[in-house]
């Protein structure tokens, strides 16, 4: 068991809250359009700040942080990690829907992501509490996981019907709040005949925030059900959502290439839920190998699911070519 004390909280906190001052103080100080490649960089900045925190800093810094839990750790991250992908689909339909400029779009994700981490710090602490009073709800969890990765693999691609017009927080938001019909550069307020409005702008932060809201409800339990222990929850959540803005750069474009990831997501829900109701009976056999078989599973599905999509995408690709020069001739 590791010791978490008062101090590594702080400690990685003040990491965090620096992370974001740099990211948006020093290298997006200026709205501009994020390439492919630099996403890719960064993304890879990030994963690799997550095996660092997991197996060099956690290790010499946290008394009683053994291998297992970096195998932990990196389980909830890549639950966490994964599952965000089929947030960063929606969020580019939101982008889409309102015709948000590349380059604006990392000042709302960058704003929407830290309402993201204030918001799973507190699902994650009323979380940890229910589940250390009320034990079974962990079993109730198992259930709604199994129940909504069935539901992912079987319902429709939904992504491209975003109706804003139907979304209650933005309905609130419309009737509380003059809006302006016009974008003004990457502000979310402006000024029109001397009164204040909130741009359309502000409609997609609410609507990336409140669609967050949503996918948490299923990656919060998820990660429950690889550790109830509050602080490898919350570091790995956080490291994923951290590295979510790259990811969205370098995915969206990519959006056509993962036609089968879904039903890799689901598959992981339906997985954890299992192993959220077997654990009991799981644990006492297999012991800590439990978690680096959960790792293995996890890992290989994901894997299998997104090298699949490009396989099939390929062929289909392959398809349409040779039925175009059939139709030619």
């Amino acid at each position: 068991m590791a010791s978490i004390t008062a101090i590594h909280w702080a400690g990685f906190t003040a990491f965090v809250l620096l992370a974001l001052a740099l990211d948006l103080g020093l290298f997006h100080r200026h709205g501009r359009k994020v390439g492919f490649r630099e996403a890719l960089i960064w993304t890879g900045v990030w994963s690799a700040s997550a095996m660092l925190f997991a197996f060099w800093v956690a290790p010499r810094t946290i008394p009683g942080w053994r291998p297992t839990h970096g195998a932990t750790f990196v389980t909830g991250y890549l639950v966490e990690l994964s599952l965000s992908m089929d947030n960063v689909f929606v969020m580019a339909c939101i982008f889409r829907f309102f015709a948000v400029p590349a380059a604006w779009q990392h000042r709302v994700l960058f704003w929407g992501i830290l309402g993201a981490l204030a918001m799973r710090g507190v699902m994650i602490g009323a979380g940890a509490v229910i589940i250390q009073r009320f034990h079974a709800v962990l079993y109730v969890m198992g259930a709604f996981l199994i129940y909504t990765g069935g539901r992912m693999m079987f319902a429709g691609d939904g992504g491209d019907s975003i109706e804003p017009e139907r979304n209650p927080v933005v309905k609130m938001v419309r009737r509380f709040f003059p809006m302006s019909t016009a974008f003004d550069g990457e502000s979310f307020t402006t000024r029109r005949s001397g009164r204040w409005l909130l741009t359309p702008l502000a409609l997609v932060l609410v609507m990336v925030e409140t669609t967050d809201v949503v996918f948490a409800l299923d990656s919060i339990p998820a990660i429950f059900g690889v550790t109830q222990d509050a602080f490898l929850v919350f570091t790995s959540n956080v490291f994923a959502i951290l590295g979510l803005r790259s990811l969205y750069f370098v995915l969206a474009s990519a959006m056509g290439y993962f036609t089968l990831l879904k039903y890799g997501l689901s598959l992981v829900l339906v997985f954890i839920g299992a192993k959220m109701l077997a654990e009991p009976w799981l644990k006492p056999w297999l012991g800590d190998s439990l978690m680096n078989i959960s790792l293995a599973i996890v890992v290989g599905i994901l894997l299998v699911s997104m090298v699949a999509s490009l396989v099939f995408g390929r062929r289909e690709a392959q398809s349409a070519v040779v039925s175009a020069q059939e139709d030619r001739n």
